[in-house]
Formats: structure tokens, C-alpha cells, sequence
């Protein structure tokens, strides 16, 4: 069964600006329809979409926008709530972003009149990676090319404040005991951290920089993944501190590395937007060779769909979509 790997997006999505970031809602919102936010030079849009591998009288893509915040500064993150619900009344959307200018905002919006954001600041280096605590939504944690990781309350208070050893590239919240989170640093070391004791209890080495991307699967969280130098990565933590698998497979240095939601074998990876495009690669554990290659003439951002093997990536004035299969 060998088959070309490269190929176009499935879909695309048309958008007003450059794309900067886009994420899906990774949590469960009450609706049939998969909230997405993408973040351009000075805006963040909320939609849904809804495909034609989920309901069977979609043709495609089915896309709509709810509602789009001026954020007056470019956006470079977003990370969801779990407090986001569309089912409630009114309904509930909550995200933060992180900017240019080093700050998180907060907003909150019943879509209706009520839409506020909130600053967070104290950072003071560009701000690489945000989430949200995934139980009950009422902490975020954030690393910085100050290197630091912070932790903050819902009111902007700093709660924790980690001091690491290289700039902090990533930051994700273990799925079920969210007193566990793990930090990658570009000096290619990742670390987790005990949040009540406030102390690192393990760390791993990629041997490999600059680290830029680092992602906990949240279907096996025994394994950890990591795009350094040209090289994907993957740790089994239970094993060693040192990588169990490496493949080089970008040209222009690896940017970005994302695990699907749907299974512990399948991860995507994107490069830095070389001489002509940046490449997006989706991997599968048992093939030695990507299982879809795809290229964007400046893409950025990577995100999986919550149930499906999908993913989206931004790229100029639109959001772009690959299927695979699991």
C-alpha cells in the first residue's frame, strides 16, 4: 500500500489576516460543534466547524464565526478554559492569549454583551507557551524566553514561579493530577514539576538544541515527544531520561511537535518556514516514514481536532486542515 504522503489540505478555511496561531477547544463544550480560535496581527476569532467525518450530512467543512475580540497587539498563543461551555445559558467562552508585548489577557464572553478581558502581566521576554489547569480551569501556567514559568490565578496573582535555566519553550498540565506540569526548556532539558511541593520531581534530556517544542500525550502520559534541531523525539519516561525514538525530518530546523488526541501513536510536526514553504508532517509510531507530508507557504500553529485524526494549521488569510487516518 504505498501511496504519495504528500498532498493538500482537505479544507481551508478563508480568514481575514495572517493566521498566527490557531488552537481547537481540546475540551468537551456541551455542543455537537468543535469550537477553534486563531489569533492574527491584532484580533482573535472564535468559530465552530464541523466536518463531514463527524456528521454525515456535512458536505466538507462546515465553518461559522461567533465572534471575533480586538486585541490591538499581535497575538502569539492562545490556550482554552475548561469552563468554556456552549450549552449553558448564557453560553460560556474562556481563553487566554499571550502577546507581542509580553502580556496574557483573559477574556470571557457570553457572546452576547458581556465580553472582558483581563492583563496579566509580569513576564519580561517574549512568551512561548500558555494552558489552562484542565480540571477546573481557575489557574494558567506560562513559560518565558525570561526563564521563567509562572503560575497565575484567575485574578492575575502569580501563585508560582519557577526559575529555569534556559528560555521555557512549552508548558502542558498533566490530564488527571494537575499538581503534576511539565516544562521544556531550549537547552534541550524538560522537567516536571510538583506543584504542592513546588519542586521539579523529574527531568529529561533531548542531547539535542535548540529544544522548541515539546508535548506531554495525554493518551499515554508515560510518553513525552519534542521537535529538536531537524530531529522529532520521544521519551518513554518510565524507561529513561534519555530519548527511546528519534527521526530527522525537517531540513530547516523542526519548529513545532503536537501529539494527536485520539492516539498515543500519532504526532504531528511542523519546520520553520524555509526558502519556499514551511512542512507539516503527520507521523505514525509504526512506519518508519511520515504518513502525510503537507506544505504551507507560511504556516504557524498546530493543533489537533479533539476527536478526530485532523489537524489545523494557520497560514495567509486562511486556516488550512489535513485528515488522516489512525
Amino acid at each position: 500500500m504505498k501511496q504519495d504522503a504528500s498532498r493538500n489540505a482537505a479544507y481551508t478555511v478563508d480568514c481575514e489576516d495572517y493566521v498566527h496561531v490557531v488552537e481547537f477547544n481540546p475540551f468537551e463544550n456541551g455542543d455537537s460543534g468543535n469550537l477553534i480560535a486563531y489569533g492574527g496581527n491584532n484580533y482573535v476569532v472564535i468559530g465552530t466547524c464541523t466536518f463531514q467525518e463527524e456528521e454525515a450530512d456535512v458536505e466538507g467543512i462546515q465553518y461559522k464565526t461567533l465572534r471575533t475580540f480586538h486585541h490591538g497587539v499581535r497575538v502569539d498563543g492562545i490556550a482554552w478554559s475548561p469552563e468554556t461551555r456552549l450549552d449553558s445559558l448564557p453560553p460560556v467562552i474562556k481563553f487566554c492569549t499571550s502577546a507581542a508585548d509580553m502580556k496574557i489577557r483573559l477574556f470571557t464572553s457570553d457572546l452576547q454583551d458581556k465580553n472582558e478581558y483581563k492583563v496579566l502581566e509580569g513576564h519580561t521576554d517574549f512568551i512561548n507557551g500558555l494552558v489552562f489547569d484542565p480540571k477546573e480551569g481557575q489557574e494558567i501556567a506560562s513559560v518565558s524566553d525570561d526563564h521563567t514559568c509562572r503560575i497565575w490565578n484567575l485574578e492575575g496573582v502569580q501563585t508560582a514561579h519557577f526559575v529555569l535555566h534556559s528560555p521555557g519553550m512549552s508548558v502542558c498540565w498533566h490530564p488527571e493530577e494537575t499538581f503534576k506540569l511539565m516544562v521544556a526548556e531550549k537547552n534541550g532539558t524538560i522537567r516536571f514539576y510538583d506543584l504542592l511541593a513546588q519542586q521539579a520531581i523529574l527531568s529529561l534530556e533531548s542531547e539535542q538544541v535548540p529544544l522548541m517544542s515539546a508535548h506531554w500525550c495525554l493518551k499515554n502520559t508515560f510518553k513525552v515527544g519534542a521537535v529538536a534541531g531537524n530531529d522529532w523525539l520521544i521519551w518513554d519516561i518510565t524507561r529513561s531520561s534519555y530519548p527511546q525514538n528519534k527521526r530527522p525530518v525537517h531540513m530547516d530546523r523542526a519548529c513545532l511537535f503536537r501529539w494527536s488526541t485520539v492516539s498515543e501513536n500519532l504526532f504531528a510536526t511542523t519546520g520553520y518556514p524555509g526558502k519556499m514553504a514551511s512542512q507539516f508532517q503527520i507521523h505514525h509510531l509504526g512506519h518508519p516514514q511520515p504518513i502525510l507530508m503537507g506544505s504551507v507557504a507560511v504556516g504557524s500553529g498546530l493543533s489537533w481536532h479533539r476527536t478526530l485524526p485532523l489537524c489545523v494549521i494557520g497560514g495567509d488569510h486562511k486556516l488550512l486542515f489535513w485528515v488522516t487516518e489512525v
